[in-house]
């Protein structure tokens, strides 16, 4: 008669055949052909998700194990998954360079398909159909040449708004000038400009009096930012799916309460848009840039995008203003620490544009000190410490190292940016790095060597960077030229230390602003 084998003992016999399967694979990656990137000794089936876990936030130990290993490309084991850290330009060069079509993948994520609504839309998919036909609607309609002079009277409205929702307070202050909140000028111009060419309208609400966000649009921010922060941020059941039950850390909860916000604003919209062009047959043409998605035809003359596609993608074309907000926010605090390099801006505006008009987007090529002081504060203040990832489609090598199909690969925004063997004195702000000796450069925002990281590059680079350079260099250069900028009264310096788990400025910031332009220059907004 068989005797009966007890459940314990059959799984003590699982994990065994586990362990000694993972032995056995490392053990042969340790003796044929390139080895992998350095990194921290993996735990069987877990990885480095112990020490990720308990080493909060994240970056902060990758960080230090990298330096205790002096290296600049390591590898982490998160469960099964090889996450391959890249801090050296030449190496990400050769990822990105040589091996892009087989880095075009995205990594399936618990914050990306809620916010895509099952990838659905085109920035964080995986490589694929939907992808592809996401990725040639984005470029050959929403992003093209054509499409963007198209929407400039409505970022030029939303910068307008801008200026004068500064104006006000300094109005409303009754002496010269007012303490602004910075973070929130910029939050909302960033976030007015994609609602107004996305929806057509800079309020969900009534909106402020004086120019400002209602509690609407307070709501709405919040919300993106929320999801954001969390988008690939470290979450344990993304590399142990099995856990995904237990929502730990409440991440998934955070995530599905902000996007139920985004929706609560979003979907009535595109609801009542999609009912009046495709089933009542509204005839007027394109307004914004959610009817160009509901007017868009196959080849069968059928709609080309679903509804459920047309709201992923409203969602995620709000996910590029968190760059240019924080990043700027840091470069107003640097600007007003050290005053020179504010006044250095500022003259170049004067000479360029004068004091009789505001920056506009055709000053953009000629404002090469105020572009060097916007790509200074993206390399020495990146909103994440990492690029999107990449997922490597098939076993590849790079640097001398093996690199395993389905690896995530993370080119390191602050450790590029701040890497001292690329840049000298990496941790101050220099926007003169940029020039040659005669102070002759063009500069542009894009980095194709790799050394900081803005826009990416290759398949997966950004398709909106116009938008993103525009918006940039219109937020920097519209708030120089408008109000001279120093720290509040009875106060020392700006204070610029980190968030302990963002890399925000801890503190909000709150700066005086002057107006320095005649009352005739400044615009008149409704």
């Amino acid at each position: 008669m068989a005797m009966p084998v007890e459940p314990p003992l059959i799984l003590a016999f699982i994990l065994l055949f586990i362990i000694i399967k993972w032995g056995h694979n490392s053990f042969k990656k340790s003796r044929l052909g390139p080895k992998l990137p350095p990194g921290p000794s993996p735990w069987p089936i877990v990885g480095n998700i112990p020490e990720l876990y308990k080493n909060k936030p994240p970056f902060y130990w990758i960080d230090g194990i990298m330096k205790k290993l002096n290296t600049d490309v390591a590898c982490f084991r998160l469960g099964s998954v090889h996450v391959i850290v890249v801090n050296s330009p030449q190496v990400a060069r050769e990822f990105l360079h040589n091996h892009d079509d087989k880095l075009a993948s995205r990594p399936f994520t618990m914050a990306t398909e809620l916010s895509s609504r099952g990838f659905l839309s085109m920035a964080v998919s995986p490589w694929g159909p939907q992808w592809k036909k996401m990725r040639k609607m984005y470029t050959s309609e929403l992003m093209t040449p054509a499409r963007h002079r198209w929407l400039i009277e409505k970022r030029n409205q939303e910068a307008d708004n801008y200026v004068s929702f500064i104006l006000n307070q300094c109005k409303s202050s009754g002496r010269d000038g007012a303490v602004v909140d910075v973070r929130t000028a910029l939050r909302h111009y960033a976030i007015n400009v994609v609602r107004k060419v996305v929806f057509n309208t800079r309020y969900f609400g009534e909106g402020g009096k004086d120019g400002g966000p209602g509690d609407e649009e307070k709501e709405h921010v919040k919300a993106i930012f929320t999801i954001l922060r969390h988008l690939y941020a470290f979450c344990v059941s993304d590399y142990l799916p099995w856990l995904r039950v237990l929502d730990i850390d409440n991440h998934e909860k955070i995530v599905k309460e902000a996007l139920g916000v985004m929706n609560k604003y979003h979907d009535p919209i595109i609801e009542e848009r999609i009912t009046k062009r495709r089933i009542n047959g509204e005839k007027q043409g394109p307004q914004d840039l959610l009817d160009v998605m509901i007017s868009l035809k196959d080849a069968t003359g059928q709609p080309l995008l679903s509804e459920e596609e047309i709201k992923a993608q409203c969602i995620e074309l709000f996910f590029g203003v968190d760059s240019p907000t924080t990043s700027l926010e840091w470069a107003v605090a640097q600007m007003i620490n050290k005053p020179e390099i504010q006044q250095k801006a500022v003259d170049e505006i004067d000479r360029v544009v004068g004091k009789g008009r505001l920056v506009q987007e055709s000053d953009i090529p000629q404002l090469n000190y105020v572009k060097a002081c916007v790509k200074e504060s993206l390399r020495l203040h990146p909103i994440t410490p990492f690029n999107l990832p990449h997922v490597s489609m098939s076993n590849i090598v790079v640097g001398g190292y093996f690199i395993p199909k389905g690896s995530h690969i993370l080119l390191g925004r602050r450790g590029l940016g701040r890497n001292p063997k690329v840049w000298q004195e990496p941790l101050e702000f220099k926007p003169e790095r940029y020039f040659n000796d005669d102070q002759s450069s063009k500069i542009e925002l894009m980095e194709p060597e790799l050394r900081l990281v803005t826009f990416s590059s290759g398949k997966r680079a950004c398709p909106g960077i116009a938008l993103g350079t525009a918006l940039s260099v219109i937020a920097l250069g519209r708030i120089l030229q408008g109000f001279a900028w120093s720290v509040p009264e009875n106060e020392g310096k700006i204070d610029l230390t980190e968030a302990p788990n963002e890399f925000e400025m801890a503190k909000p910031l709150h700066a005086h602003a002057s107006p320095r332009l005649p009352a005739t220059t400044y615009p008149i907004t409704s």
